[in-house]
């Protein structure tokens, strides 16, 4: 069999134009084994013509498809058949076992790893996308991600850091890190077909050292926790009122700031007065009965038509995300109306002052969905602790109506 040209192809195009009758081109010897393909199938007003890896398997021929010409010209063909099929059908695999063969891009690991967040549910997905596509331009979106090194990633880093940025260096270097650690695991997954091999064989970011972590012990106490409250239920200056009530969720139950921020209507029981989210951080399922002041709270807000309870002012489709509500509070601390503090002491001063109410540790524990590494938590214990835990905020409620009761606490103290 000849090998093809265009030349011979246009001929072949105007042929089934006139005969109206389906042929097959093959490029090259082969027959027995594999080889490229044109099929050409007369239309109503034009003649297609696809190319095709085909094999003869067990006396039968199978084919896979590459493209269509003359959007993929036959070089183009050629070189996809050769990189992609050929070494299967040497190999005596099928052919619809074979991939694209190409080594991966930073772009195509990066989006990949954005698109395994998503199918997971991470909902730092869109941070963490907003922040590779920063990444990729510096480090170039073409090159092959194998290529990349340390040094390339310390490029990305240092100018980051110069400017004072310290923790978002650190969460950068954690991005890439994490990327590039699931595309190696990826490709080594049996249980899955990766779409794109990346043949990445060390992670680029691994050996950068993270950025010394200071532990926070910032807590409110019990004044200035009635202070915050009363501002928030009372601001001196026009605010989003999602962001206020926002974060007198955060006060009354605990929780961490990106599930209060996130939460949907879903997620609320309201005969229940029970809080559920079906996956959270640490990838667990998570229920709490929210005191009755939270109870109360929520049981006031209409949520959106979007079903969301604390709606962004810029986007209301989406929810508020953890970022602006830490600007949020930021804004009111420089103009000192309300303790210094952040949505994230909020938690710590929930943990310290229901300490002070008198809900036991455990307890705490189980309301705030810190995990619990013992044998017996993790493999056995399948308990709800639903009473127990309605037990500890309905005593949490109690301490924090008489916090509120108190006289003499004013907002501008």
């Amino acid at each position: 069999m000849a090998t093809l040209t265009d030349r011979s192809i246009q001929i072949a195009i105007k042929h089934v134009a006139k005969s109206r009758k389906q042929q097959l081109l093959a490029d090259g010897e082969g027959r027995g084994t594999g080889r490229l393909v044109l099929i050409l199938k007369p239309m109503p007003s034009r003649v297609t013509a696809e190319w095709m890896a085909q094999q003869w398997r067990d006396g039968r021929r199978v084919k896979s498809k590459i493209g269509s010409y003359p959007a993929m010209p036959l070089s183009d063909a050629r070189d996809i058949f050769k990189r992609d099929f050929a070494s299967v059908i040497m190999q005596g695999r099928s052919i619809k076992t074979a991939t694209d063969a190409r080594p991966g891009t930073v772009g195509d690991l990066f989006d990949a790893y954005v698109e395994h967040l998503k199918s997971n549910e991470q909902s730092s997905w869109v941070a963490i996308e907003k922040s590779l596509k920063s990444v990729e331009k510096i480090l170039g979106r073409n090159r092959l991600a194998r290529d990349i090194t340390a040094d390339d990633v310390l490029g990305v880093l240092r100018p980051i850091y110069a400017r004072g940025k310290r923790a978002m260096a650190d969460h950068v270097r954690s991005y890439i890190r994490s990327a590039y650690s699931w595309a190696i695991k990826s490709e080594h997954d049996y249980r899955t077909t990766s779409p794109r091999r990346f043949k990445v064989v060390a992670n680029p970011a691994a050996g950068i050292p993270t950025e010394p972590k200071i532990v926070g012990t910032r807590w409110l106490g019990e004044d200035e926790f009635v202070r915050l409250y009363r501002w928030l239920e009372c601001p001196d200056t026009p605010v989003h009122p999602p962001y206020t009530r926002a974060v007198r969720a955060l006060m009354l139950t605990g929780q961490r700031v990106e599930e209060i921020a996130r939460l949907h209507i879903d997620q609320w029981d309201a005969a229940e007065r029970i809080i559920d989210w079906s996956k959270t951080k640490n990838g667990k399922p998570h229920a709490i009965p929210v005191p009755e002041l939270a109870a109360d709270l929520i049981a006031s807000i209409r949520p959106n038509e979007y079903g969301w309870f604390f709606p962004s002012a810029m986007d209301p489709t989406r929810p508020v995300s953890a970022n602006t509500l830490y600007s949020f509070m930021w804004r009111q601390r420089q103009r000192d109306v309300i303790p210094s503090v952040t949505n994230r002491d909020l938690r710590r001063t929930w943990k310290t002052l229901a300490g002070k109410a008198g809900l036991p540790k455990e307890i705490r524990d189980r309301i705030q969905n810190h995990a619990f590494q013992d044998v017996s938590s993790k493999s056995y214990d399948r308990w709800s602790y639903m009473p127990e835990k309605r037990a500890g905020m309905e005593k949490w409620n109690a301490f924090v109506e008489c916090l509120l009761a108190k006289p003499g606490v004013s907002i501008a103290a």
